[in-house]
């Protein structure tokens, strides 16, 4: 075999090479836009997160006392959120549904917080 030939030869597994590395789907990692209130009745806690293209099946949520922690995946993109929450919550009680790339949340509160009073904003 020819210096030439070995040369091509090389070449062509390398190209082979960066083909697979390519063929590879790389996925952007960014943490999903979130939404958060409290409910009209101070009883718990209303999440919207917002998930595009996200098959509801790739959707991974736990919940802790005060954590939230969501994942989920589409075919270029892989969300990963943390997030602390304000108040204890009850996660045995949570209620979610997903439709359109949007899943909402409620979450009711461990102690609901009865002695709040209302600021009077000028």
């Amino acid at each position: 075999m020819t210096e030439s030939e070995k040369k091509e030869e090389i070449t062509d597994v390398k190209k082979e090479e960066v083909k697979k590395v390519e063929d590879v789907v790389r996925k952007s990692v960014i943490t999903p836009e979130i939404c958060s209130w409290i409910n009209d009745d101070g009883t718990g806690n209303e999440f919207e997160i917002y998930l595009p293209g996200v098959d509801k099946d790739s959707i991974k949520l736990r919940m802790g006392d005060d954590t939230l922690f969501i994942t989920g995946e589409s075919d270029n993109m892989r969300y990963v959120g943390s997030y602390t929450l304000c108040c204890d919550v009850d996660a045995t009680k949570a209620k979610s549904s997903y439709k359109n790339g949007l899943l909402k949340l409620f979450v009711p509160f461990k102690d609901i917080e009865t002695h709040t009073i209302d600021v009077v904003v000028e």
